[in-house]
């Protein structure tokens, strides 16, 4: 279960914080999806511009040995920068959430909330190399892969031995964002397949507000 949260952390902060080198269009929806072009070309134009995403996912988690460990399930709502919600409701409740200064964790069969500040989170997980305002090819050896399975496929290798993951891989439908991989140094696989896709559409803020729930128990961790 630790895992998942910081799988997810890395993931909710990368693409929440990702800034590259192209034009996206405002508005759009999963509708849009057209043919599968360059990996390259997707990443660069699903992710310059982009302020706020909304999506359902599945998330698949597998060992070294390729068995899967977890699957869960929920939604998705991320405002740039730092801000996200990421609520599971399959096969337990939990919420994640970021105000863009604070990080929530509720796991509500423990009832528990887990606190940490949103900058020294991201300062200990691989997200901080995409953080920045900095091209993505400062912090990352970016590889085309071949399409598969009607995506166009793109890898991200980190430059920074101490990254703590091996790579991430990006699949994308025309401009979207359909999958996403990642793995880590142990060989343990995380995929994330998103559905229901909207792109800089109003979020309400009081998405990335969060209420500690009555009787839950509070543990902030300091860094």
């Amino acid at each position: 279960m630790q895992v998942i949260k910081i799988f997810l952390v890395m993931v909710a902060l990368s693409v929440s914080q990702l800034s590259l080198a192209a034009q996206a269009t405002t508005g759009t929806t999963e509708t849009t999806i057209g043919t599968t072009n360059s990996g390259v070309t997707a990443l660069k134009s699903f992710f310059d511009g982009l302020t706020t995403l909304t999506a359902n996912f599945e998330q698949t988690v597998q060992n070294a040995q390729l068995s899967t460990v977890e699957q869960t399930s929920g939604a998705l709502w991320i405002e740039r920068p730092g801000k996200f919600r990421w609520n599971y409701a399959e096969p337990y409740l939990q919420e994640i959430v970021s105000d863009g200064n604070k990080i929530w964790i509720y796991d509500a069969d423990l009832e528990q909330v887990t606190v940490k500040d949103a900058k020294a989170a991201l300062g200990q997980t691989p997200a901080l190399l995409l953080s920045g305002t900095q091209p993505i090819a400062e912090s990352f050896t970016i590889h085309e892969l071949i399409n598969e399975a009607g995506l166009a496929w793109v890898e991200l290798t980190p430059k920074d031995a101490e990254a703590g993951f091996s790579g991430m891989r990006l699949g994308f439908k025309g401009n979207i964002l359909q999958e996403m991989l990642l793995q880590d140094n142990l060989g343990q696989t995380t995929r994330i397949n998103f559905s229901g896709l909207a792109i800089n559409f109003p979020v309400d803020p009081k998405v990335f507000q969060f209420t500690v729930p009555e009787g839950a128990d509070v543990f902030e961790i300091s860094d």
